[in-house]
């Protein structure tokens, strides 16, 4: 997969799959490579990673054919560049709530290396030079901007968020979502399914890609596909190894007829 052939599935509706990778271990890779993904998503706003770490991380799962989207800590467009200068294929923008935002951050990552003044005067409507718009377009042909909508005030700002004609895709945070609809972590909520469903055909019928982080089962992923979904973070390293060791280990135990007599810990015990 390059990031090419990902825009152009994003905005065809092809459906594509992708896990959060928490794990900096060089030895990673070389595991995930062979499971199937289209890409992967690396967190770099709840996750401490620091910018080395971050770029080969990026540079390797790149050169395995898995185009890694790198959510940035913050709505900074500075961030944004570093993250593809540092081998990105495409930048997750926290908590979009304005078109102004995403303005911005499509200066950031579809029109590298325009800067300053000279980028903040095309925003506003100033055409390029035939020969600079040439030079800028494999950029924006090859570079992913997806913006995280994740808020009651982006919902409602959505359609002139979207008229930015060249936003890849929008992704659901699930948890913030709810948070800011007053349903806190209620993820089966029809307040939520249904903002989620009007998140989803707004982007897809404007040609863009639509997707969700959630860490839910396979049945609740294909309803969100039903809904309009074609761009699916399913879970993380980290809980498909918490969920395998805590199952290999009880069977384990029920198997050699051992109880579970480990001292209860802060969250069994509700602290």
């Amino acid at each position: 997969m390059t990031p090419k052939r990902m825009r152009a599935a994003l905005k065809t509706g092809g459906t594509l799959l992708g896990t959060l990778i928490t794990s900096p271990s060089p030895y990673w890779p070389k595991v995930i490579g062979g499971c199937g993904l289209d890409f992967v998503f690396i967190d770099t706003e709840h996750i401490a990673l620091d910018r080395e770490r971050l770029s080969w991380m990026c540079r390797t799962y790149a050169a395995l054919g898995l185009p890694p989207l790198v959510r940035i800590p913050d709505r900074n467009p500075d961030r944004a560049t570093k993250a593809l200068d540092d081998g990105a294929a495409g930048v997750v923008v926290p908590y979009t709530e304005t078109p102004e935002t995403a303005a911005a951050m499509l200066g950031a990552t579809k029109r590298r290396p325009l800067k300053g003044g000279r980028l903040r005067d095309h925003l506003q409507g100033a055409p390029l030079e035939s020969p600079l718009e040439t030079y800028l377009r494999p950029q924006s042909e090859n570079t992913l901007l997806v913006l995280n909508i994740e808020s009651a005030p982006a919902i409602a700002n959505l359609p002139a968020i979207l008229d930015n004609g060249e936003i890849d895709a929008v992704l659901i945070g699930p948890h913030d979502l709810t948070a800011s609809l007053g349903i806190p972590e209620n993820y089966r909520h029809p307040k939520f399914l249904a903002a989620a469903e009007s998140i989803f055909t707004q982007a897809r019928d404007r040609g863009v890609g639509a997707g969700i982080h959630a860490w839910f089962s396979i049945e609740e992923h294909a309803k969100f596909v039903a809904l309009g979904a074609n761009l699916l973070i399913h879970k993380a390293d980290v809980i498909f190894f918490q969920e395998g060791l805590k199952s290999e280990l009880s069977a384990l135990r029920h198997r050699l007829g051992i109880g579970d007599d480990r001292p209860a810990k802060a969250a069994d015990i509700g602290i």
